[in-house]
Protein backbone atom coordinates (compact mmCIF):
# COMPACT_ATOMS: atom_id res chain seq x y z
CA UNK A 1 0.00 0.00 0.00
CA UNK A 2 1.69 3.40 -0.99
CA UNK A 3 0.11 6.70 0.12
CA UNK A 4 -0.87 9.50 -2.56
CA UNK A 5 -2.86 12.36 -2.48
CA UNK A 6 -6.20 10.72 -2.49
CA UNK A 7 -5.04 7.59 -0.93
CA UNK A 8 -7.86 5.92 1.40
CA UNK A 9 -6.47 3.67 3.94
CA UNK A 10 -8.00 0.32 4.16
CA UNK A 11 -8.77 -0.23 7.39
CA UNK A 12 -10.84 -3.50 7.80
CA UNK A 13 -14.50 -3.48 9.39
CA UNK A 14 -14.59 -4.35 13.31
CA UNK A 15 -17.39 -6.90 12.22
CA UNK A 16 -15.70 -8.00 9.08
CA UNK A 17 -15.83 -11.33 8.88
CA UNK A 18 -12.35 -12.07 8.97
CA UNK A 19 -10.13 -14.57 11.05
CA UNK A 20 -8.33 -13.25 13.84
CA UNK A 21 -5.14 -13.89 11.90
CA UNK A 22 -6.37 -12.05 8.93
CA UNK A 23 -8.20 -9.51 10.76
CA UNK A 24 -4.67 -8.39 12.34
CA UNK A 25 -2.19 -9.08 9.65
CA UNK A 26 -4.56 -6.23 7.79
CA UNK A 27 -4.07 -4.26 10.84
CA UNK A 28 -0.81 -4.09 10.90
CA UNK A 29 -0.42 -3.53 6.75
CA UNK A 30 -2.64 -0.27 7.77
CA UNK A 31 -0.48 0.79 10.48
CA UNK A 32 3.11 0.45 8.57
CA UNK A 33 1.81 2.76 5.76
CA UNK A 34 0.77 5.51 8.78
CA UNK A 35 4.29 5.74 9.11
CA UNK A 36 4.30 7.74 5.81
CA UNK A 37 2.53 10.11 7.34
CA UNK A 38 2.11 13.42 9.81
CA UNK A 39 -1.30 14.54 11.24
CA UNK A 40 -3.13 12.18 8.83
CA UNK A 41 -1.06 9.55 10.44
CA UNK A 42 -2.29 10.28 14.00
CA UNK A 43 -5.48 10.07 12.62
CA UNK A 44 -5.08 7.25 10.76
CA UNK A 45 -3.92 5.52 13.90
CA UNK A 46 -6.29 6.71 15.95
CA UNK A 47 -8.79 4.85 13.43
CA UNK A 48 -6.72 1.90 13.82
CA UNK A 49 -7.03 1.86 17.19
CA UNK A 50 -10.74 2.28 17.41
CA UNK A 51 -11.85 -0.34 15.13
CA UNK A 52 -9.61 -2.96 17.19
CA UNK A 53 -10.98 -1.42 19.95
CA UNK A 54 -14.03 -2.11 18.73
CA UNK A 55 -13.53 -5.64 17.46
CA UNK A 56 -13.01 -6.72 21.09
CA UNK A 57 -16.49 -4.86 22.40
CA UNK A 58 -18.55 -7.30 19.22
CA UNK A 59 -16.53 -10.17 20.98
CA UNK A 60 -18.22 -9.43 24.87
CA UNK A 61 -14.95 -7.35 25.98
CA UNK A 62 -17.06 -4.88 27.33
CA UNK A 63 -14.18 -3.91 29.92
CA UNK A 64 -11.55 -3.46 27.29
CA UNK A 65 -9.31 -6.31 29.33
CA UNK A 66 -8.39 -7.64 25.63
CA UNK A 67 -7.85 -4.44 24.02
CA UNK A 68 -5.38 -2.90 26.63
CA UNK A 69 -3.45 -6.82 26.95
CA UNK A 70 -3.18 -5.72 22.38
CA UNK A 71 -2.26 -2.38 23.82
CA UNK A 72 1.00 -4.10 25.56
CA UNK A 73 1.73 -6.87 22.95
CA UNK A 74 1.79 -3.79 20.73
CA UNK A 75 3.86 -1.45 23.13
CA UNK A 76 1.93 1.25 22.74
CA UNK A 77 0.64 2.59 25.77
CA UNK A 78 -3.24 3.22 27.58
CA UNK A 79 -3.15 7.16 27.24
CA UNK A 80 -1.36 7.20 23.79
CA UNK A 81 -3.84 5.04 22.47
CA UNK A 82 -6.67 6.84 23.87
CA UNK A 83 -5.64 10.23 22.83
CA UNK A 84 -5.26 8.81 19.29
CA UNK A 85 -8.86 7.57 19.15
CA UNK A 86 -9.76 10.93 20.30
CA UNK A 87 -8.36 12.73 17.70
CA UNK A 88 -9.96 10.20 15.04
CA UNK A 89 -13.51 11.25 16.45
CA UNK A 90 -12.41 14.91 16.15
CA UNK A 91 -11.36 14.33 12.83
CA UNK A 92 -14.55 12.38 11.76
CA UNK A 93 -16.79 15.01 13.13
CA UNK A 94 -15.08 17.59 11.47
CA UNK A 95 -14.80 16.17 8.33
CA UNK A 96 -17.63 15.20 7.92
CA UNK A 97 -18.94 18.82 8.20
CA UNK A 98 -16.24 19.90 6.38
CA UNK A 99 -14.51 17.51 3.93
CA UNK A 100 -10.96 17.83 3.74
CA UNK A 101 -8.61 16.15 1.41
CA UNK A 102 -5.63 14.89 2.92
CA UNK A 103 -3.12 17.26 1.26
CA UNK A 104 -5.13 19.69 3.08
CA UNK A 105 -5.66 18.04 6.17
CA UNK A 106 -1.06 17.64 6.39
CA UNK A 107 -1.46 21.52 6.70
CA UNK A 108 -2.26 21.71 9.94
CA UNK A 109 -0.31 21.06 13.07
CA UNK A 110 -1.97 18.56 15.51
CA UNK A 111 -2.93 21.23 18.32
CA UNK A 112 -4.14 23.07 15.29
CA UNK A 113 -6.43 20.79 14.66
CA UNK A 114 -8.16 19.49 17.53
CA UNK A 115 -8.36 23.28 18.21
CA UNK A 116 -10.18 23.33 14.86
CA UNK A 117 -12.61 20.69 15.70
CA UNK A 118 -13.67 22.30 19.05
CA UNK A 119 -14.06 26.18 17.50
CA UNK A 120 -17.18 27.47 16.74
CA UNK A 121 -18.90 26.62 13.69
CA UNK A 122 -18.40 29.99 11.80
CA UNK A 123 -14.70 29.59 12.97
CA UNK A 124 -14.16 26.35 11.86
CA UNK A 125 -15.28 27.30 7.98
CA UNK A 126 -12.80 29.77 7.86
CA UNK A 127 -10.07 27.46 9.05
CA UNK A 128 -10.70 24.87 6.66
CA UNK A 129 -11.08 27.23 3.37
CA UNK A 130 -7.60 28.54 4.06
CA UNK A 131 -6.26 25.06 4.43
CA UNK A 132 -7.97 24.23 1.35
CA UNK A 133 -6.27 27.13 -0.21
CA UNK A 134 -2.88 26.34 0.81
CA UNK A 135 -2.02 27.86 3.67
CA UNK A 136 -0.63 26.69 6.53
CA UNK A 137 -2.93 26.76 9.73
CA UNK A 138 -0.97 26.75 13.43
CA UNK A 139 -2.55 26.85 16.70
CA UNK A 140 -2.13 30.47 17.45
CA UNK A 141 -4.17 31.15 14.50
CA UNK A 142 -7.32 29.23 15.26
CA UNK A 143 -6.77 30.33 19.02
CA UNK A 144 -6.35 34.06 17.77
CA UNK A 145 -9.47 33.74 14.98
CA UNK A 146 -11.87 31.75 17.81
CA UNK A 147 -10.51 34.97 20.31
CA UNK A 148 -11.78 37.12 18.02
CA UNK A 149 -14.99 35.57 17.11
CA UNK A 150 -15.63 34.96 20.73
CA UNK A 151 -15.59 38.73 21.15
CA UNK A 152 -17.44 40.37 18.32
CA UNK A 153 -20.42 37.51 19.04
CA UNK A 154 -20.96 36.46 22.37
CA UNK A 155 -24.41 37.62 23.93
CA UNK A 156 -22.44 37.69 27.62
CA UNK A 157 -20.69 41.01 26.55
CA UNK A 158 -22.15 44.52 26.70
CA UNK A 159 -22.79 45.70 22.93
CA UNK A 160 -19.81 48.80 23.97
CA UNK A 161 -17.43 45.98 24.22
CA UNK A 162 -18.33 44.12 21.19
CA UNK A 163 -17.87 47.54 19.03
CA UNK A 164 -14.55 48.03 20.82
CA UNK A 165 -13.63 44.37 20.44
CA UNK A 166 -14.82 45.13 16.59
CA UNK A 167 -12.56 48.34 16.02
CA UNK A 168 -9.42 46.77 17.62
CA UNK A 169 -9.58 49.84 20.95
CA UNK A 170 -9.61 46.49 22.89
CA UNK A 171 -7.82 43.15 22.43
CA UNK A 172 -10.13 40.15 22.18
CA UNK A 173 -7.59 37.99 23.98
CA UNK A 174 -8.70 39.74 27.25
CA UNK A 175 -12.39 38.71 26.40
CA UNK A 176 -11.91 35.33 25.26
CA UNK A 177 -11.58 33.97 29.64
CA UNK A 178 -14.19 36.52 30.57
CA UNK A 179 -16.63 34.57 27.85
CA UNK A 180 -15.55 31.41 29.40
CA UNK A 181 -15.91 32.32 32.95
CA UNK A 182 -18.92 33.74 32.76
CA UNK A 183 -20.61 30.89 30.75
CA UNK A 184 -20.60 28.95 34.21
CA UNK A 185 -22.74 31.13 36.24
CA UNK A 186 -26.01 32.07 36.76
CA UNK A 187 -28.19 34.76 34.41
CA UNK A 188 -28.36 37.01 37.81
CA UNK A 189 -24.50 37.02 38.07
CA UNK A 190 -24.07 37.85 34.44
CA UNK A 191 -26.29 39.99 34.32
CA UNK A 192 -24.44 42.21 36.96
CA UNK A 193 -21.06 41.54 35.94
CA UNK A 194 -21.94 42.68 32.13
CA UNK A 195 -23.30 45.89 33.39
CA UNK A 196 -20.02 46.71 35.87
CA UNK A 197 -17.99 45.69 32.34
CA UNK A 198 -20.79 48.22 30.35
CA UNK A 199 -19.89 51.12 32.76
CA UNK A 200 -16.46 50.73 32.15
CA UNK A 201 -15.11 48.79 29.27
CA UNK A 202 -11.09 49.01 29.78
CA UNK A 203 -8.50 46.16 30.39
CA UNK A 204 -8.34 46.85 34.20
CA UNK A 205 -11.85 46.25 34.71
CA UNK A 206 -12.37 42.68 32.49
CA UNK A 207 -9.09 41.41 34.27
CA UNK A 208 -11.05 42.07 37.60
CA UNK A 209 -14.29 40.82 36.16
CA UNK A 210 -12.70 37.97 35.24
CA UNK A 211 -11.33 37.17 38.33
CA UNK A 212 -14.85 38.15 39.96
CA UNK A 213 -16.35 35.32 37.63
CA UNK A 214 -13.76 32.72 37.91
CA UNK A 215 -14.27 33.37 42.19
CA UNK A 216 -17.28 32.66 41.52
CA UNK A 217 -17.58 29.78 39.55
CA UNK A 218 -15.48 27.93 41.95
CA UNK A 219 -17.72 28.96 44.97
CA UNK A 220 -20.67 27.84 42.97
CA UNK A 221 -18.76 24.34 42.22
CA UNK A 222 -17.54 23.91 45.53
CA UNK A 223 -20.68 24.39 47.92
CA UNK A 224 -22.88 21.98 46.59
CA UNK A 225 -20.08 19.09 47.46
CA UNK A 226 -20.00 19.91 51.42
CA UNK A 227 -22.03 17.61 53.37
CA UNK A 228 -21.71 19.64 56.36
CA UNK A 229 -23.96 22.77 54.70
CA UNK A 230 -26.66 19.53 54.09
CA UNK A 231 -26.50 18.62 57.38
CA UNK A 232 -26.62 22.59 58.93
CA UNK A 233 -28.79 24.87 56.07
CA UNK A 234 -27.11 27.87 54.90
CA UNK A 235 -28.44 30.42 52.75
CA UNK A 236 -25.45 30.09 50.21
CA UNK A 237 -26.82 33.19 48.17
CA UNK A 238 -26.44 36.00 51.17
CA UNK A 239 -23.05 34.37 51.75
CA UNK A 240 -22.20 35.39 48.85
CA UNK A 241 -23.88 38.91 48.65
CA UNK A 242 -21.48 39.03 51.98
CA UNK A 243 -18.68 37.79 51.21
CA UNK A 244 -18.48 40.03 48.13
CA UNK A 245 -19.21 43.21 50.32
CA UNK A 246 -16.82 42.60 52.52
CA UNK A 247 -14.44 41.66 49.44
CA UNK A 248 -13.86 38.30 51.29
CA UNK A 249 -15.19 36.36 48.35
CA UNK A 250 -11.55 34.51 47.66
CA UNK A 251 -11.64 33.65 51.38
CA UNK A 252 -14.98 31.78 50.90
CA UNK A 253 -13.98 30.41 47.94
CA UNK A 254 -10.79 28.46 49.52
CA UNK A 255 -12.61 28.17 52.96
CA UNK A 256 -15.30 26.13 50.94
CA UNK A 257 -12.60 24.25 48.42
CA UNK A 258 -10.33 23.16 51.91
CA UNK A 259 -13.92 22.20 53.15
CA UNK A 260 -14.37 19.83 50.45
CA UNK A 261 -10.95 18.18 50.43
CA UNK A 262 -11.32 17.61 54.06
CA UNK A 263 -14.59 15.86 53.81
CA UNK A 264 -13.28 13.88 50.82
CA UNK A 265 -10.00 12.78 52.37
CA UNK A 266 -12.05 11.52 55.21
CA UNK A 267 -13.98 9.38 53.34
CA UNK A 268 -10.47 7.54 52.02
CA UNK A 269 -9.54 7.75 54.83
CA UNK A 270 -11.64 5.97 56.05
CA UNK A 271 -12.59 3.32 53.44
CA UNK A 272 -8.53 2.90 53.59
CA UNK A 273 -8.36 2.62 57.12
CA UNK A 274 -11.25 -0.26 57.13
CA UNK A 275 -9.34 -2.33 54.48
CA UNK A 276 -6.19 -2.07 56.82
CA UNK A 277 -8.18 -3.59 59.44
CA UNK A 278 -9.53 -6.23 57.37
CA UNK A 279 -5.73 -7.37 56.03
CA UNK A 280 -4.66 -7.24 59.51
CA UNK A 281 -7.81 -9.33 61.16
CA UNK A 282 -7.34 -11.68 58.49
CA UNK A 283 -3.52 -12.10 58.89
CA UNK A 284 -4.10 -12.05 62.41
CA UNK A 285 -6.59 -15.33 61.84
CA UNK A 286 -4.01 -17.43 59.86
CA UNK A 287 -0.88 -16.97 61.48
CA UNK A 288 -0.15 -17.99 65.17
CA UNK A 289 2.95 -18.16 67.82
CA UNK A 290 5.25 -20.07 65.11
CA UNK A 291 5.71 -16.40 63.36
CA UNK A 292 7.24 -14.26 65.90
CA UNK A 293 7.97 -11.43 63.08
CA UNK A 294 4.18 -11.86 61.09
CA UNK A 295 3.05 -11.10 65.30
CA UNK A 296 6.03 -8.08 65.22
CA UNK A 297 4.51 -6.94 62.44
CA UNK A 298 0.83 -6.86 63.32
CA UNK A 299 1.59 -5.30 66.30
CA UNK A 300 3.78 -2.42 64.91
CA UNK A 301 0.82 -1.42 62.52
CA UNK A 302 -1.77 -1.69 65.00
CA UNK A 303 -1.15 2.23 65.49
CA UNK A 304 -2.65 2.71 62.26
CA UNK A 305 -5.30 -0.88 61.88
CA UNK A 306 -6.94 -0.37 65.47
CA UNK A 307 -9.49 1.95 66.46
CA UNK A 308 -7.36 4.93 67.39
CA UNK A 309 -4.91 5.97 65.05
CA UNK A 310 -1.88 7.38 65.57
CA UNK A 311 0.74 9.36 64.12
CA UNK A 312 3.71 11.54 64.25
CA UNK A 313 3.23 15.18 62.63
CA UNK A 314 5.75 18.08 63.02
CA UNK A 315 7.51 17.00 66.38
CA UNK A 316 3.41 16.01 67.86
CA UNK A 317 1.68 12.91 68.20
CA UNK A 318 -1.82 13.10 67.02
CA UNK A 319 -4.79 10.35 67.63
CA UNK A 320 -7.87 10.06 65.72
CA UNK A 321 -10.84 8.01 67.48
CA UNK A 322 -12.25 6.11 64.48
CA UNK A 323 -16.02 4.34 65.37
CA UNK A 324 -19.13 4.50 63.37
CA UNK A 325 -22.63 5.98 64.11
CA UNK A 326 -24.05 4.31 67.11
CA UNK A 327 -20.80 3.31 69.02
CA UNK A 328 -20.30 4.43 72.70
CA UNK A 329 -17.20 6.92 73.30
CA UNK A 330 -15.77 7.34 76.70
CA UNK A 331 -15.79 10.21 78.57
CA UNK A 332 -11.72 9.93 78.16
CA UNK A 333 -11.89 9.24 74.36
CA UNK A 334 -10.16 11.28 71.74
CA UNK A 335 -11.74 14.05 69.36
CA UNK A 336 -14.07 11.75 67.24
CA UNK A 337 -13.26 11.33 63.55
Amino acid sequence: MEPTPDFVLPIPAADAPLSEEEFFQQVRQAWQVCERFDLQTEIWRGQILRTVRDRYRRQGDEQGIGFRQWLQEQEISKRRAYDLMQLADRADELLKERPLPPEAISRFSKRAFLETAAADPEVQALITQAAAAGDRITHREVRQLQEEWTALHSAFLPPVVRQKASDRTLAPRYLAPLVKELEKLPPQQQQELSQALASDPSVETIKEITATARQLSRYLEAAPQIQALNAHPVDLEQVLIEAQRLEQLQTVVDLLQQAAQLESTIARLYTTWQRLSHLSDRLYQETGASTPQLQALLEALDFLSGDIVQIDLAGQTVKVHIFSEGETRGPNSPPEF
